[in-house]
Parts: C-alpha cells; structure tokens; sequence
C-alpha cells in the first residue's frame, strides 16, 4: 500500500541522514585528531630549535656570560624571521630610567599579549653587566626600523634620564659587542647607533657625546684584540 511505501521511504531517507550524520562526525574527529597531532608536532619541534638555540649561543668560544631567555615566537616581538646577513651591531638605550634588564626583557615578552607596538631586542645589558638573550643571533629583532634586516640590536640599560651607562653596564656591552663583531667578522665600524639610522636620540648619552661613542668603538677595537689574543 502507498502508506508501507511512505513508510519504507521515510526509514531509508531516515536511515541516510543518521549514515551522513556518522561520516560527518567520524571525519571531524579524524581532523581534529590530525590537528591534535600536529599540534602536539609543533610544540615538540618549536622546543627542539628552542634547545638548539640556547645550546647555539651559550656554547660559544669565547662568549660573554648570557642568560638565556629565549622570547616566545610572536608577530610583536620575536617574529621568527631570519637574518640571511648581518653587517652590523646597533647599539641602544631603553629610555627607561632605573627599569632592569629582566623588566626589559619580560616587557617585549608581554607584548605578544598587550599588543602595544612591536619592539624588541637581541641582547639587553643590565644596570650590574648582566646580559639577557631575549632573540637568536640567527633570527630578526624589532629594533633599528630599516636595519632591522642585516644588525644585531643591543638594548643597555641606565640608572637615570641622562641615559649615561653605569660602569658595569659599559664593561659588559664593550666585551658584547667585540664578541658579536669577532663572531660576525665585523669591524668597529660596522658598530652603529640607533641614532645612525633614524635620527632617533638613541643611546641618548652616545649621540648627545659623539666624542664618547668614538672612545666606546675603539674601545670595542681593543677588546677585539684581546680577544682575539686569548683565543690564538
């Protein structure tokens, strides 16, 4: 009878629409394991180059005492760009009187959160000399705007708003950036401030002093020499 046909019509039709219904959900399962999976792929493979990273620069001959801390991989710090060539060394300040180099640090770090600019730096000298690696030497930071592409940056940090380096602070970016030079085969001349390519007045005590920042390269010169001696 045409009812026991609309009958049998309606329990195929039913019966379909349940077999979509499972294909479709065993296929999101499937993706979601595969996602799942290369997730889980890409945080393992993101630790190992972090590993290699901090075994890169810390293994160094020769190299200044680095605390590692590595930023997280984001488009407002730490894009993961590499450097094809670095020709030079850009020397910095903070502009943030009295600021630390760990507070430094942890603030390009939250920038992947706060989303205020993007900024960053390879290196950042504490007021004691200390030195925090915050950026592979292989990778870009955001520092020196055009330059960005083939320098590494180095951010000091100062006790005041005359932007003067402590002593400990001076020690620790001159053997810094002699090592980066003989890592590189730079020259002091390939040294050059913030200033050099903006205008910016930054390292604010080297610009507002030209003399100072001549006696800072040849300083890096002679550290060069040293090292270079020690390592012969």
């Amino acid at each position: 009878s045409n009812q026991k046909k609309n009958s049998r019509k309606a329990k195929r039709i039913r019966e379909r629409r349940r077999n979509v219904i499972i294909a479709s959900l065993c296929i999101l399962s499937l993706l979601l394991l595969g996602l799942g999976g290369r997730a889980l792929w890409t945080q393992a493979k993101k630790k190992e180059v972090e590993k290699k990273a901090r075994l890169l620069e810390t293994s160094w001959e020769g190299a200044p005492p680095l605390d590692v801390q590595l930023l997280t991989v984001n488009e407002y710090s730490r894009p993961g760009i590499a450097l094809e060539q670095i020709n030079g060394v850009a020397i910095h300040y903070t502009a943030n009187p009295g600021a630390t180099a760990q507070q430094n640090r942890d603030y390009f770090e939250n920038l992947k959160d706060s989303h205020i600019t993007q900024a960053s730096s390879h290196f950042i000298v504490g007021l004691e000399g200390e030195i925090i690696q915050c950026i592979p030497s292989s990778e870009m930071s955001y520092a020196t705007n055009e330059r960005n592409v083939d320098t590494l940056s180095i951010e000091c940090c100062h006790p005041d708003e005359s932007g003067e380096f402590t002593p400990a602070t001076y020690e620790a970016v001159t053997d810094l950036t002699a090592w980066l030079c003989s890592r590189f085969m730079l020259s002091a001349d390939d040294i050059i401030r913030h200033y050099d390519v903006t205008g910016k007045n930054c390292p604010k005590y080297f610009v507002e002093h030209p003399e100072l920042w001549d006696q800072f390269k040849e300083d890096v010169h002679t550290k060069m020499q040293e090292q270079k001696g020690e390592t012969s």
